[in-house]
């Protein structure tokens, strides 16, 4: 059956009218969340951008490392963002029991060497550039304070002297340290290896004894309070070095030989003092900013900026604040997410693949009452599992767009948050962005469950991933001309 003309047009023309209003009415899309959108035929969703507020400060939280945490040791003598670095650490060791001694009598002991070794773990900089490495004994009149937390980056709140130099200067290659130390005693890889000096060994093994210093852990602080281990902060020098005081390959080796049940055959013996639970240690990281790029960004009352920078405590915090949220009409939240994305330097590429950027970011509210960080309402919870950390975001993640194939982003879930603003009138937040290490938030419940004054959540380097000192990023802020900072809103209209 043919159709008529007339009908033939009015059917081609409806047609084309379904076209545009099925077009219309497609769902945006978006790379996160897209579960959270409900598959209902006939919804229209639609998104919009907010602006973002953002501003720059040298962050005064005290950074603290424990003994289980991974140490840091070095110097960045070359960052023309974030300036220089330098990392120093402080421990002690001590024997497995106490009255320790050598086998044998101190006549018959032949000393061989001290040797301090320290268990690698990766390196954060330019592995291509050597350390410069130095070795001194703390001075027992300021030992560590084992009832004390010394935050990294305040040296001179608890300050630890020095005496004389136990070992000569060590120069590093940092590319040999992961080669494998094969002798009798061990077989193993990733080691840092100081010789001490022969009187300092031969003090050890043939001057203290299980009669004197040897008979207990205070006697032996008294005349020996542990290692200080520092790198000269001097170009090339441009790393920092993971240190796990913790595991077994990091200890204090004595090697001599002996013949205690009186034959004439001598062998080579060692014994080992190690980091015990009962041994304290300090990491101080020092920051000098000076000259630097995000010196003129820093701030101390309030100057948006477009580009906004985040270094790993001890470091720097963003303050973020989204005013068009008080103004936005109630509709039904799909998605919001706050998206930060790294602003490259071109002029340090090669740089810019040493000094990455911090593998987790903190977005909190700053409760300016209390002085204190609290999670951000509704959609940053802890469960019987731990946080939902990799739900809400904040994990580092890489995106190509058009001149870069890996650009840093960071993403935050922040759609129950906007929803209880534009729905219940909940209070609008200042937010802060912080590269933490070791940090707590007052927690809150979820709605409706969160009156009361809360509870304290700890972070720790084993659930965020960040260690102390390594990680700087600088973003986008609100008015960055291509990276811009900025809140994605995908809702619907109720």
């Amino acid at each position: 059956m043919h159709l008529p003309f007339t009908l033939r047009k009015r059917f081609v023309f409806s047609f084309l009218i379904i076209l545009i209003v099925a077009g219309c009415t497609r769902i945006t899309s978006t790379d996160l969340g897209s579960g959270l959108i409900p598959p209902i035929d006939g919804v229209i969703t639609k998104d919009t951008l907010l602006d973002v507020i953002t501003d720059n400060f040298d962050d005064p939280d005290t950074a603290r490392v424990y003994r289980s945490d991974m140490h840091v040791l070095g110097a960045i003598t070359n960052d023309p963002l974030f300036g220089k670095t330098k990392a120093a650490m402080y421990f002690e060791m001590q024997p497995d029991s106490y009255p320790f001694y050598i086998p044998g009598t101190k006549d018959s002991v032949v000393v061989d060497s001290a040797v301090l070794i320290l268990h690698y773990d990766g390196v954060y900089g330019d592995s291509t550039q050597p350390l410069h490495i130095n070795v001194y004994g703390i001075d027992p009149a300021t030992p560590i304070d084992l009832t004390r937390n010394y935050p990294a980056n305040y040296p001179d709140l608890h300050p630890i002297r020095t005496l004389g130099p136990l070992a000569a200067p060590v120069t590093v290659d940092i590319r040999r340290l992961g080669d494998s130390v094969k002798n009798r005693f061990e077989q193993t890889t990733n080691q840092l290896r100081i010789r001490l000096n022969n009187d300092v060994a031969r003090r050890f093994m043939k001057v203290y004894d299980s009669s004197n210093v040897y008979k207990s852990d205070s006697l032996l602080r008294t005349v020996f309070a542990g290692f200080a281990v520092t790198a000269d902060a001097v170009s090339p020098a441009n790393a920092l070095l993971r240190i796990n005081l913790v595991d077994t390959s990091t200890k204090l080796a004595l090697y001599y030989n002996s013949s205690s049940t009186g034959a004439t055959q001598r062998d080579t013996s060692v014994r080992y003092f190690r980091c015990h639970s009962s041994s304290g240690s300090v990491n101080y990281i020092t920051r000098d900013r000076s000259g630097s790029e995000v010196a003129n960004h820093l701030t101390t009352t309030s100057k948006p900026d477009s580009l906004v920078y985040l270094q790993t405590g001890p470091g720097t915090y963003v303050r973020v604040r989204i005013p068009g949220l008080k103004t936005l009409s109630n509709r039904i939240i799909h998605r919001a997410e706050l998206i930060a994305e790294q602003v490259p330097d071109a002029a340090n590429a090669m740089l810019e693949t040493q000094l990455l950027p911090p593998r987790f970011l903190l977005l909190s509210v700053f409760d300016s009452a209390n002085n204190y960080k609290r999670n951000v309402p509704n959609d940053f919870i802890v469960g019987s599992s731990g946080a939902n950390i990799s739900s809400f975001g904040g994990g580092l993640l890489y995106k190509t767009v058009p001149g870069y194939d890996r650009l840093g982003t960071y993403v935050f879930d922040l759609s129950r948050y906007v929803q209880g603003i534009v729905t219940r009138q909940d209070t609008l937040q200042t937010l802060r962005l912080t590269a933490p290490v070791n940090d707590s938030l007052h927690y809150h419940n979820p709605y409706p469950a969160n009156t009361g004054t809360g509870s304290l959540y700890y972070l720790t380097p084993s659930s965020i991933g960040n260690t102390i000192g390594y990680g700087r990023v600088r973003l986008g802020g609100g008015t960055h001309s291509r990276f811009r900072m900025r809140l994605r809103i995908i809702y619907s209209r109720i």
